[in-house]
Parts: C-alpha cells; structure tokens; sequence
C-alpha cells in the first residue's frame, strides 16, 4: 500500500521542503529546501521494490543533485559576476522542473514510477522549482525574458513531436508535461497570478487522468483495448478528458489557454501565440489518436479488473467537465 507510515513521512517531508523553497528570502534557503524535498522523493520513487523504480529513483537523484549543486554554485557567483549567476540559476531551475532542453531525464524517470508517484512528479515536484524561476524572473526580467522565451520554444516544440508514435502512457502524459510548461512559462512571463491559474488547472486535469489510468491499470495504449471492462460511458470519459487535458473548447483545459491568449493579444506575444497554439494541434491530434483508438475498438479478450473506474473520484472527473456545464462563469473569470 502507497499510504503506509513511512511513505507518508517521507510525503509531508517532501510537502515541508517545498513550502521551505517557496517561502525562503535567500537562495541558501530555498537551496535546503529543495533538498529537503528530493530526499523524501526518492525513497517515494523507489517504495516499489522492481528493478524499474530502482532506476528511475536514481536517475531522478543524479540529476536533481546536479540541478542543486549548479544552483548553490551560482548562488555563491552571485557575489562575482551576477550575470552568470543568474545564467546558472536560471538552467538549474529548468534542470529540475524538466523543461526543454533540459528535459532529456523527464520521460525515462515517468516510465519506471507507479501512477500515483506519477501525479505528484507532474504536479507537487513542479511548484518549488516554478516558484523560484518567478523570483529569478522578477529579479534579471530582460536576461531572463530571453531565456524563458527559448525554452518556451523548445518545450513547445519537444512537447509536441515527442509525442508522436507513443504507445507507453507514462510518456505520452510526460510530453504532455512538457508541452504545458511552454503555456506556464509564457504566464509567467505576464504576471505571477497566471501561471498560478494555470498550474492550478493544469494540476487538477493531469490528476484525473492519471486517476483514470491508475484505477483500471493502465500503462501502455493497447491497455485501454484489450484490458479493461470499458462501457461506452468510460470511453467517453478517457475521450473527453483527454481533449480537456488538450485545452479543446468548450471544456475546462481550454479555460487557461483562452485567458493567456487574451493576455497574450494584449501585450503584442502574436508569435508565441501562434507558436503555442501550433503546438497545441500536434498534442490534440495524439489525444486523440489514444482516445479514439481505445474508443473505437475492442478486444474479444478482455481480462476484468477488481478496480474498475467505478471508484475512481467523480469529483476529478467532474472537472473536466466545468466548462460544459458552466461556460457562463468562466466567461467572467
């Protein structure tokens, strides 16, 4: 069981690191917290004793210590050459956040974790890191305008091929990962309450999807054929979900990509605009393909599960759906 003692030690440890990153005054603080919370991740990596975990756990070490060494060093720069400094800590962040191009770690160490370790490395892991890229923004805004911007270019661009022809679940939503970081990143750019709004939705929609695939078991494409007991219903859920995740209208992931791209038009961003929404078609057409391949076709074999999506949270689920149900309101946030 993920909730035994010791995993959930090691979880309100990592939850105490990030709250330590987030709210330090000094880079010296935010460095200890963010270590605080690597050590309580990788015993959660590895809580399942396979030789795939063990990996994956120690590939995530190597290279968040490396992301923290390179941040601590440029910290202690600061006091020769600030420009460089901020070179540095700017690339450790990304380093850790697993934005293009330093991504390279991100989908290797997704493929070797269980679902819910899944979900809190796409989700929690990113809000120290994210934090932090906000206060080196605010601190060297022209330097570092310039270095979001090829990120959000590579992120875009990596997120939106790399998910092509990809039949493992685990990296399809690690692409998807990526490709969100350009749309968060380009907030963040704008103000600090968007990006927030935006990972608050990216979050929710990422959690229902892979409680969709934790519950039925999912991890490979062909899963969602030949394992599962799926009704029509179910399948219209993996279905909109995934366009959701997509940010299709009208559902809800399309709420945040409508409020930046006004924000966007606003401040004259037409072509990261258009290279976001670019992106955008490529990620929805592998959505799609996923979904209406699991949709469309069924298996005469189908092995029957003891967790079903019967138990699955309807209230993650539900949230997908906001957007549908009350359009009106979102028109107003």
């Amino acid at each position: 069981m993920f909730l035994n003692s010791a995993n959930t030690l090691f979880l309100l440890s990592s939850f105490l690191g990030i709250f330590l990153a987030v709210s330090s005054s000094s880079w010296l603080t935010a460095w200890i917290g963010l270590e605080l919370n690597l050590l309580s991740f990788v015993p959660l990596i590895s809580s399942k004793k396979d030789q795939y975990s063990s990996e994956s756990a120690l590939k995530y070490f190597l290279i968040q210590a490396l992301a923290s060494s390179t941040l601590i060093m440029a910290a202690i720069m600061s006091f020769i050459s600030p420009f460089y400094s901020s070179v540095f800590i700017t690339c450790s962040l990304f380093l850790k956040a697993g934005i293009a191009p330093f991504h390279f770690w991100f989908p290797t160490v997704m493929q070797g974790i269980p679902w819910l370790q899944t979900a809190l490395l796409m989700t929690t892991q990113k809000v120290a890191p994210f934090a932090l890229l906000s206060c080196a923004l605010s601190t060297n805004s022209i330097f570092s305008n310039k270095m979001f911007l090829i990120a959000i270019v590579f992120s875009a661009l990596i997120g939106a091929v790399g998910g092509f022809n990809q039949t493992l679940l685990r990296k399809l939503l690690a692409y998807s990962s990526i490709s969100h970081m350009s749309w968060m990143l380009t907030a963040m750019i704008m103000s600090d309450y968007l990006w927030i709004v935006y990972f608050s939705f990216y979050s929710v929609i990422s959690l229902s999807i892979i409680s969709l695939f934790h519950f039925s078991q999912a991890f490979h494409v062909s899963n969602l054929i030949f394992k599962m007991n799926f009704s029509s219903l179910d399948k219209m859920i993996v279905l909109f979900s995934f366009l959701s995740l997509g940010g299709l209208p009208p559902f809800t992931g399309f709420v945040p990509k409508w409020i930046l791209m006004q924000e966007m038009i606003n401040q004259n961003m037409i072509i990261v605009a258009v290279v976001l929404l670019v992106s955008t078609l490529f990620t929805l057409y592998y959505y799609i393909y996923v979904a209406v391949n699991s949709f469309m076709f069924s298996s005469s074999k189908i092995f029957y599960y003891k967790n079903p999506l019967k138990p699955m949270p309807s209230l993650l689920i539900f949230m997908n759906f906001l957007g549908l149900l009350f359009p009106s309101f979102f028109m107003l946030v």
